[in-house]
């Protein structure tokens, strides 16, 4: 049986430097699966960029967190007005599974499952390096996750800026040193 629990907030982190962060998303899983993969779509929370729906295809990433909302507050020292980079989808199993490698680390696996009108996203990032940049991907991932569950539900996501920067510093509490 499915089970109809709110997952919870923060990603968790497992011994094998993974962080999984799981969310229930309202709408149809056709629809959070457009939302993963077309770019019009994708680019609204996350990044813009092609994907072809096939395994071993490359998959272009062109973030410009600046874009995703109106206010999006004020990008730390350091993060520029766009970011890109090319990776590849490595896992393809149409709504339900999506991996695509992610430069150094083990990739990155979004899985979708339905849960009465809802659908459960589970984000998995694997064998992040290290706790700096397992600091960052936290924040960031959920952060972007915050505004997907916005744009899902037609409301306003908050500004990704301020929100990035206020879960990183509760993911350096939560995650040990």
């Amino acid at each position: 049986m499915t089970q109809l629990a709110t997952p919870p907030a923060y990603g968790t982190h497992g011994e094998d430097a993974t962080l999984t962060l799981e969310r229930l998303l309202p709408g149809s899983i056709d629809r959070v699966w457009a939302y993963l993969t077309e770019s019009d779509l994708r680019r609204q929370w996350l990044a813009a960029g092609t994907m072809e729906m096939r395994v071993g295809a490359p998959v272009e990433l062109v973030w410009r967190n600046n874009e995703l909302m109106d206010n999006p507050g004020r990008a730390p020292e350091g993060h520029g007005d766009e970011h890109r980079r090319t990776e590849q989808v490595t896992e393809l199993d149409p709504p339900h599974r999506l991996s695509i490698s992610w430069g150094e680390t083990g990739g990155v696996t979004f899985e979708l499952e339905p849960v009465g009108d809802m659908v459960r996203l589970t984000l998995t990032h694997r064998r992040i390096p290290d706790r700096s940049i397992m600091l960052n991907v936290s924040a960031g991932w959920h952060a972007h996750v915050d505004v997907l569950a916005a744009r899902l539900a037609s409301e306003e996501p908050p500004p990704f800026w301020d929100n990035w920067a206020s879960l990183k510093t509760e993911y350096e509490r939560r995650l040990p040193a």
